[in-house]
This record gives C-alpha cells, sequence and structure tokens, in this order.
C-alpha cells in the first residue's frame, strides 16, 4: 500500500500476509451478522428448479435488520453467526493471499519502479483475488451453506459443523462440490478485489498527496469507506449469483449461466441487487475494520521486529 516515505523501512510479505488475514478474521467477527442478513436475502425468492415461472416463494425477510429481527426470533442469536468458523478459515487463507500478497505482486508487474499505473494495480489485484480463490474456495462453499440453512426446521437442517459439511459435500457431490461456484467466485473475487484495494490504494494516494491528511486513523477511515461503497456498487450482481449458486441443491442449475438466466426469469433484473444494503452495511464496515486494523498491525509488528532485542 501507498503511505510509506523514502526513509521508511517497508514491511515484510510475511508482516503484511499474517497482518491481513488477523485483520480480516477481526473484521469478519465484528460484521458477520449483516454478512448472514446478506445472504438470507440474496437467496429469498428462490424456487426449486420444477417450480412454475412467475411463482416464487413469499417473502420472509424484510431489509437488512428486519433480516436479523426476524433470525434472532425464530432461530436464536446464534443464527446470525453460524458458518462462522468456516468465515475464519476462509479469512485466513483467503484475505491473507488477496490483500497480504497484494502489493508484492503489484512490485513484481512493476519491476520495483515506483510508478503503478491504474492498470498495474487492476491486474495485481485480479492476480491475488483469482490466487485466492484458488486456495479457499472450499470454505466458501461451507459458510454460505451454513448461513443459508435455517435453525428452526430440524428437517432442513443440512449439516451438524462444519468438518461434518465438508464430508457430506465431498461424499454427497464429489471433491468438484467443494469447488461449487469457482468460476462465479473468481469473477466476483476478481472484480472485488480490485475495486476494493485499487479503490483503496488510489483514494489513499490522493489524499495524502492532495490533502493536509497523513498516513493515520483518518485517512485509513476515509479510503476504506470509499472503497467499500465502489465495491458493493460493481459487485453486488456476480454475488448474487455467487451465493445461488454455491447454496444450490446438486443439478438444480446446469451452469452459472443458467443460475443467472433463471433469476432474470423469475424474479426480474432488481433480484441482482437483492441484499445491497446489507451486502454495503457490511463491505463498508468490513473495509473500515479490516483496513484500519490491517494498518496498525503493520506498525505494531514491525515495531515490535525493530524494538526484539537481538541476542549475542
Amino acid at each position: 500500500m501507498v503511505g510509506f516515505g523514502p526513509a521508511d523501512v517497508p514491511p515484510s510479505a510475511a508482516v503484511k500476509f499474517v497482518g491481513a488475514g488477523t485483520a480480516a478474521c477481526i473484521a469478519d467477527l465484528l460484521t458477520f451478522p449483516l454478512d448472514t442478513a446478506k445472504v438470507r436475502l440474496q437467496i429469498q425468492g428462490e424456487a426449486p428448479s420444477s417450480a412454475p415461472i412467475g411463482r416464487a416463494p413469499a417473502s420472509v425477510y424484510r431489509g437488512v435488520f428486519g433480516t436479523i429481527i426476524t433470525m434472532v426470533r425464530t432461530e436464536g442469536p446464534l443464527s446470525l453467526y453460524s458458518g462462522l468458523v468456516a468465515g475464519l478459515q476462509r479469512q485466513m487463507s483467503f484475505a491473507s493471499v488477496r490483500i497480504g500478497l497484494y502489493d508484492s505482486v503489484k512490485q513484481f508487474y512493476t519491476r520495483g519502479s515506483d510508478h503503478v499505473s491504474i492498470g498495474t494495480r487492476l491486474l495485481a489485484g485480479g492476480t491475488t483475488g483469482a490466487m485466492a480463490v484458488a486456495l479457499a474456495q472450499p470454505t466458501d462453499v461451507v459458510k454460505v451453506r451454513f448461513q443459508a440453512q435455517t435453525r428452526s426446521n430440524k428437517h432442513a437442517k443440512r449439516y451438524c459443523g462444519t468438518i461434518d459439511a465438508y464430508k457430506t459435500i465431498a461424499k454427497e457431490e464429489g471433491m468438484r462440490g467443494l469447488w461449487k461456484g469457482t468460476g462465479p467466485n473468481i469473477a466476483r473475487s476478481a472484480i472485488v478485489n480490485c475495486t476494493e484495494l485499487v479503490t483503496y490504494d488510489f483514494i489513499k494516494d490522493m489524499l495524502l498527496k492532495s490533502t493536509p491528511l497523513t498516513d493515520n486513523l483518518p485517512c485509513h477511515f476515509v479510503s476504506a469507506f470509499g472503497a467499500g461503497l465502489c465495491t458493493t456498487v460493481i459487485a453486488s450482481p456476480v454475488d448474487v449469483v455467487k451465493t445461488r449458486y454455491m447454496n444450490s441443491a446438486l443439478g438444480q442449475y446446469s451452469s452459472v449461466l443458467k443460475c443467472a438466466a433463471v433469476m432474470f426469469t423469475k424474479e426480474g433484473p432488481f433480484a441482482f441487487y437483492k441484499g445491497f444494503m446489507p451486502s454495503f452495511l457490511r463491505l463498508g464496515s468490513w473495509n473500515v475494520v479490516m483496513f484500519v486494523t490491517y494498518e496498525q498491525l503493520k506498525r505494531a509488528m514491525m515495531a515490535a521486529n525493530h524494538n526484539s532485542p537481538i541476542s549475542v
């Protein structure tokens, strides 16, 4: 990321890798209920493949906070954190790669040059996003499945625990089931990573060059909030299709494009922006918590390494 002066020693790749995964887990802990509400709203209205066109299930959830209240009332407060274990597993592998390795990949593409174009930043963001999905896709599938299953109906409960979910999916759907939706997830991750990291990088760079702000908390907050807003607007359609496809029963959709086509036919174009408000609330708050924590963790880890006594 930008912000280091010539006299500063930039953090190592290991510091960024560990710092990004830790910061993402902290952000997930604080914003997970919003993510669960987003998933419930995104799959709402999804009908079985045999259902007649134009006849979708009745809406159960209305709005972000209405969804959260309904879930707490009908399923208990713990339902808001269903899939948290898989979510933390996902962030430790996913965020560590897509965020922690972003600067290293960017430097690789620029061959150490100080001038970094928007195209190079987009390429670096797309690269680390795709790498992260290839590594962490099974954790994302399990997370979505847990968030989508209701706790109030015992017959609807698909998995008893995180390990059971991995085993059941692999047994019933094969190993390909754990990588279900990899295509749309790579597309989403590339879009999110490019928008999120490049926007954060770009806004932070502009603030440092054009305003009195320095590389501190206010600068990080504004940059992260702007990144969250831009990412939500651009990535929502792909995110909804990804969620629907990953949560679908075996054979419900023949392909990702079929899933998108069924959504458009049965629910209309606005279906692609279902759950937009919780997506924005979640991504906005997640970005603020993650980037602010990430920046502070990098500084703390660098200070600890600098101040650690050297044994003779």
